[in-house]
């Protein structure tokens, strides 16, 4: 199986798991997901984040998310909790349909981690 049928059906799984529990029935989109993973990496649980905490909740699951591929390294938690990250290298400049098959691919990678999929 090429790696982008395959990445497309692991990321269908994962789309399909999060949208059902998350999702009040209708498909989540990728903005979504990446807000539940900061959700996750904090680790305060269903709490309401204001409009500047849900940037920087997306901001940690990038970061998380981008771990893995060398780009950041977790640096440690700040006096509230919050988890910082250094960068290790700046990201490639990517087209917006690259930037979203790069998101997509670890996301994947993620929830295979997580052991979800």
């Amino acid at each position: 199986m090429s790696r982008d049928i395959q990445l497309k059906e692991d990321y269908e799984r994962v789309l399909e798991i999060l949208s059902s529990k998350f999702g009040d029935g209708e498909q989540l989109n990728l903005d979504a997901i990446i807000y539940l993973i900061g959700v996750q990496e904090l680790g305060k649980g269903a709490v309401e984040f204001k409009k500047d905490d849900k940037v920087n909740l997306m901001h940690i699951a990038i970061c998380r998310l981008l771990e893995p591929f060398g780009y950041y390294e977790f640096d440690f938690f700040d006096n509230d909790g919050w988890p910082h990250y250094k960068v290790l290298e700046e990201l490639p400049i990517l087209k917006a349909g690259e930037q979203t098959v790069l998101m997509k691919e670890a996301i994947v990678f993620y929830f295979k981690a997580q052991q979800l999929i």
